[in-house]
């Protein structure tokens, strides 16, 4: 279960080694699933931003916290239900295909993605909607995003927002909650005992990982550093600079 902001890109720069990473993957046969709390985009982009740095992969393997939101969705409302949105086309897409009506008139939830064009208005909409009673549910609670600038607010900034202006706390349905790793289990159909997450983030990848048992992998190329990992609780299994890193590892592993 691999994260992708942070770990095999930075903004619109590939991290060191995504190649090698991805052929090495192929060459032991090793199942993966990239799992992104980023709810801003579809898979196709995904597939498309890896294809321009040099890697096929095919769209099922993409896992956004959008379709796991649109997922949990369907479990708890019926088709047609009204939903008010902040976000992007990677969330309001999979409502859609889910048979949700993005409309705020009306609406019986509140979902909150990373938006980039994020306003006032925006804000003020949700606010009134899940003040007036509306569900309230965030993708993912990632406070800030990495660029090849460095970090800027994400989508649990904007969810901090909402929270503070109504009392309500949101459900939140990416990593660390367990639904992001369900759903990525069964699309790997493997075991706990069998699967990893690598990511770059303590607080998400490897936070949620440890809860769901799965063996971690922390890269220090996106958001966390050594800092945050020499303060946290939250103790990774392996923890290697970035992709490159790793690969030679798991290589010199792979010839002994």
């Amino acid at each position: 279960m691999i994260d992708m902001d942070g770990v095999l890109w930075r903004g619109d720069e590939p991290i060191a080694g995504l190649k090698r990473f991805f052929a090495f993957l192929a060459e032991q046969s090793i199942s993966y699933v990239l799992a992104t709390n980023n709810a801003s985009k579809l898979p196709e982009q995904y597939t498309a931003k890896l294809a321009g740095f040099g890697v096929e992969v095919e769209q099922q393997r993409i896992l956004t916290s959008a379709h796991a939101a649109a997922a949990y969705l369907t479990d708890i409302a019926p088709p047609g239900t009204r939903v008010y949105m902040i976000g992007e086309e990677g969330l309001e897409r999979p409502l859609e295909e889910r048979g949700f009506v993005i409309d705020e008139d009306g609406a019986s939830y509140v979902v909150v993605g990373w938006d980039r064009h994020l306003s006032w208005t925006k804000l003020a909409t949700a606010a009134l909607l899940i003040n007036a009673g509306a569900g309230f549910v965030g993708t993912n609670p990632d406070t800030s995003f990495p660029t090849e600038r460095g970090s800027v607010p994400g989508n649990g900034a904007q969810l901090a927002a909402l929270e503070a202006a109504t009392g309500v706390a949101p459900t939140i349905i990416g990593k660390p909650g367990a639904r992001m790793f369900e759903q990525a289990l069964r699309r790997l159909g493997s075991t706990v005992e069998e699967t990893a997450v690598l990511g770059d983030r303590l607080d998400t990848d490897i936070e949620g990982g440890k809860r769901a048992g799965l063996a971690t992998i922390l890269v220090l190329s996106g958001i966390s550093g050594e800092s945050d990992l020499a303060d946290s609780s939250t103790c990774p299994d392996l923890v290697c600079a970035d992709i490159a890193e790793l690969t030679s590892k798991w290589e010199k592993a792979a010839s002994q």
